[in-house]
This record gives C-alpha cells, sequence and structure tokens, in this order.
C-alpha cells in the first residue's frame, strides 16, 4: 500500500507538470505570432506554368506537377495599397525590355487598298438603231475601236420608205403647187423626215437640189469609239436593229471590290487614285460615286464604283488597276499603338507607365483601326498619358499573380463587402459609363445604336444616350418607321 505522503507527492507533481507545460505551450504560441507579426512577408508557392495555382505550402502543380516555386507575398502596407498598380525597380524594367510611347491626338485616318477593273462609263454608250426596212449599201466605220466625232458617217442604207418620204416632201413643197405647196402636207412629210433621222442640213440640201437620195447616210451621234459593229455590207435591216455601239472613253469606271470591315472608310464623293501597271510612274484621281447595296455571299466583299477622266485614254476597260482610299473619319482623335494594347476576350488593357517605376492596368474602349497601326480611343486614356509598348505580357502576367496573391490575402470582411455589392448589383462608375449606349433622335433610326456619343451617319444629328429599350419596343419603333424616297415598296 502506498503511504498518504507518497499519493499527495505525486498528485503535486502531476499538477506542477501540467502547469508547467501550459506556461511552455503559450510562451510557444505568443512567440510565434510576435515573429509572424514581425515578419513583414509570407511564403506563398505558385506554378510557374499555371500563375492560377496558389498554396501556401510547398508541393507540386495539380494540373502540370511541376515544383511549386516559393514567393513572398507584399506586405502589409502593400496590400493597403491599390493592387492593380506594379512597382518595379529600374533592374528588373530592364531586363523586361518595357518601352513606352505617347497618346496623343491626331487625325484618325485610314487608307483602304484594293484592286479593281476598269469599264466604260455606262451612261457615255449610245446604241445607233435603223428605224426602217432597208439594206446596207455603204459602210463607213468598218472596224471596232475606230475612234469617230459626233457627225460622223458610219454608214449609208438604202430603203424604200424613205425614198418615199423625200418624194412626199418634194411634192409638198413643189413651187408650182402655189409656190410652197400645201402648209399641212410640208409639215407631215418633215415630221416624216425626221422621223427617219433625216437631219435638218440635210432637208435644206433637199431643197436645193430639189433631188431624191438614193441612200440615208447614218451619222455617229456622239464623239467616242466603236465598240461594237453588227452590220455588214448588203445586209438586211428592220426597224429597230442595232447596227453600232459607240463609248466615249472621256471618262471610265474603276469597279473595286472592298471587304465589309473597310467600308466604314468609304464614302460617296470620297477622293480615290488608281495606278496602272504599264505606267507606274503615274497616278490618276478621281472620286467614288457609289456603293452597291449588296454583298458578294463567296468573297464577303461589296462592289465600289469609282469615276475617273481620262485625258489622252490611258485608262483602257478591262485593265486591272490598283486602288487606294485615304479616309479621314475625325479631324482630331485619341489614338494608341496597336502593340500596346491586350486583348482578352472583349475586354482590351493597355498599361500606363507611372512616377516611381510603377505601371497601372486601364481597360480601354477601342474605336475604328487608324493607320500606321493605331487605333482610336475612346475611353480608358487621357492625352500625353505614357503606355507601353513593349514588355506587356509580363507585366501582365506579375499583375495577375499578385493580383491573385492579394485575393488570398484579403480579410474575410472585405471579401464579404465585395459578394455583397455583386448581389446588389452595384458595378463601379466606370462600369455604369462605358455600358451607355447612344441612339439617334430620329425615330426611322431608333433600332441602330451606338457605344460612344457623336453624330448619326445617316442623318446628321447629334446622338443622344439611350435607355434599356426591350427587343420588343425596337421591333417595334423599326416597324413604324416612314419609307423613304428610295425605299423598295412592298
Amino acid at each position: 500500500m502506498i503511504s498518504k505522503t507518497r499519493l499527495i507527492l505525486y498528485v503535486g507533481l502531476l499538477i506542477l507538470g501540467g502547469l508547467i507545460g501550459a506556461w511552455l505551450s503559450f510562451s510557444f504560441r505568443a512567440t510565434s505570432q510576435t515573429r509572424e507579426a514581425a515578419s513583414p512577408e509570407k511564403s506563398l508557392y505558385v506554378c510557374g506554368m499555371h500563375p492560377q495555382v496558389i498554396q501556401d505550402q510547398p508541393g507540386n502543380c495539380p494540373i502540370c506537377g511541376m515544383s511549386l516555386t516559393p514567393v513572398r507575398a507584399p506586405a502589409q502596407e502593400t496590400a493597403r495599397a491599390e493592387p492593380a498598380t506594379l512597382a518595379l525597380d529600374p533592374a528588373t524594367v530592364q531586363a523586361m525590355d518595357i518601352r513606352t510611347a505617347v497618346v496623343k491626338r491626331e487625325p484618325l485616318r485610314r487608307t483602304i487598298r484594293t484592286v479593281g477593273a476598269i469599264e466604260y462609263d455606262q451612261t457615255a454608250i449610245t446604241d445607233v438603231r435603223t428605224k426602217f426596212n432597208g439594206r446596207i449599201d455603204k459602210i463607213y466605220a468598218s472596224v471596232l475601236g475606230q475612234h469617230v466625232m459626233q457627225g460622223d458617217p458610219l454608214c449609208e442604207v438604202y430603203s424604200e420608205e424613205f425614198y418615199g418620204a423625200q418624194a412626199q416632201y418634194l411634192m409638198a413643197t413643189d413651187p408650182n403647187n402655189g409656190g410652197h405647196g400645201d402648209a399641212s402636207l410640208k409639215m407631215t412629210a418633215m415630221m416624216k423626215l425626221s422621223f427617219f433621222d433625216f437631219s435638218d442640213d440635210q432637208i435644206v440640201q433637199l431643197d436645193k437640189t430639189r433631188q431624191t437620195q438614193r441612200t440615208l447616210r447614218v451619222d455617229a451621234p456622239q464623239d467616242g469609239f466603236v465598240i461594237e459593229k453588227a452590220v455588214v455590207l448588203g445586209q438586211l435591216v428592220e426597224p429597230g436593229t442595232k447596227i453600232y455601239q459607240i463609248a466615249d472613253l472621256g471618262r471610265v469606271w474603276v469597279q473595286a471590290q472592298a471587304y465589309e470591315q473597310d467600308l466604314a472608310y468609304i464614302r460617296l464623293g470620297q477622293e480615290a487614285a488608281v495606278t496602272l501597271d504599264y505606267l507606274p510612274d503615274r497616278e490618276f484621281k478621281g472620286r467614288v460615286t457609289y456603293i452597291y447595296p449588296n454583298v458578294d455571299e463567296k468573297a464577303r466583299t461589296v462592289q465600289v464604283r469609282m469615276e475617273f477622266q481620262n485625258p489622252g485614254y490611258l485608262l483602257k476597260p478591262g485593265m486591272f488597276a490598283t486602288i487606294r482610299v485615304a479616309a479621314e473619319l475625325e479631324p482630331s482623335a485619341l489614338l494608341a499603338p496597336d502593340m500596346a494594347i491586350l486583348r482578352s476576350g472583349e475586354k482590351a488593357t493597355v498599361f500606363v507607365a507611372l512616377d516611381g517605376g510603377r505601371f497601372e492596368p486601364r481597360v480601354v474602349t477601342l474605336g475604328p483601326q487608324a493607320e500606321n497601326d493605331t487605333y482610336q480611343i475612346l475611353s480608358g486614356l487621357k492625352e500625353g498619358e505614357r503606355i507601353v509598348t513593349s514588355g506587356q505580357f509580363m507585366l501582365d502576367s506579375e499583375s495577375q499573380l499578385r493580383e491573385a496573391i492579394a485575393k488570398m490575402s484579403r480579410p474575410k470582411s472585405y471579401a464579404a463587402v465585395t459578394s455583397a455589392e455583386m448581389m446588389n448589383h452595384s458595378p463601379p462608375q466606370e462600369c455604369l459609363s462605358a455600358s451607355v449606349k447612344y441612339v439617334c433622335p430620329m425615330p426611322e433610326h431608333i433600332s441602330i445604336r451606338y457605344e460612344h456619343p457623336g453624330k448619326c451617319p445617316i442623318c446628321g444629328m447629334d446622338l443622344v444616350p439611350a435607355g434599356p429599350v426591350p427587343p420588343g419596343k425596337i421591333a417595334e419603333e423599326s416597324g413604324r418607321q416612314p419609307r423613304g424616297g428610295n425605299d423598295p415598296q412592298p
């Protein structure tokens, strides 16, 4: 049996050991907390191939199996700073080969280059047709391509109808019948000769000679070149038979093909330039006169017609031509190089270089593409800011990595507030401004919505902010559009 004294001793030792163990455990936890609070950085582990994989202990990447690399989380002061801004030392900036450019305001221009074919001006082509039955007795314009002037003879046609019309006119104007004959008969005979294209000079000559002509000479109705000859000597013709086609080459058409994405830069009346392979040292100036309403289903191009003056007839129908159209959409626009823009889905990001080696990512809204590989910036940048044009991909990776680390180190209360804001659908103010659409106040144009303010490209009125209109309402308003003069009738 254990004595009472030993039992009391054993119990006392057990109590003392428990107190000492509790004190040591408390002291160790306090020391750890003190060291953790005193340490400005905390080690985290990320995958070099998949920066989104971040752990607080070493191991392997669950995606590719590579060993995780230790990194340092930003200090408390850095975490409280703006998480979107990156601060890099000069050595890192040089190692990343970061280059910058200044955002400037310049004219928004774009040069469209395409090819086309030279054609006859369809409004300067004339058909020469006969108006009576007859026979071709003589041909003056005997070859295709022959140049003729207005009034030059083309051919001579024998016709009994024409001979009878002359005889009727001579009878009506016979001096032996009262001096000048019957006035009504004379008028009828002159109208008949005029119907047969008998000119006034020929009528005067008929009055002088008082001799009927055996054939009628067909003259050229305009200056130009014979592009079609449909008669031979001795051929019989009927009323309405086309015997010649004459085209004036003083002005020609150039039919060009423009891609759909380039239509915004082509407008009626716009200046165009043409060069030819056989005349590389010359350039011809013309104008855009018509944009066809249909699209080629296979080539996905729109036909554009241009008119050019043709001195010396150097522009020959059938030739291929190189076409250049220079467009200026705005006299002053904010432009940024294409190489500075990072595209991710529907979002475009640009890194702005700040003082002290800091770089800030900005979400920008892009406008049309301009010349020299630049884009118009509708929102997100200001004139004079310096943007990164080289090395921005490494900055983007670093930004995403730091953002992921910052999210892991955020307090739960911040995450709760962020979630509550997202549940309440309260996006930032810049998101609200970016979602504003603009419409033309004209009811017939309300179905078109624009991403930025400006003028309506159809009627020129100022665009106004548009509220959220259901699609059915837009369809209803579009159905009430009044038909214009050029709209096709049902």
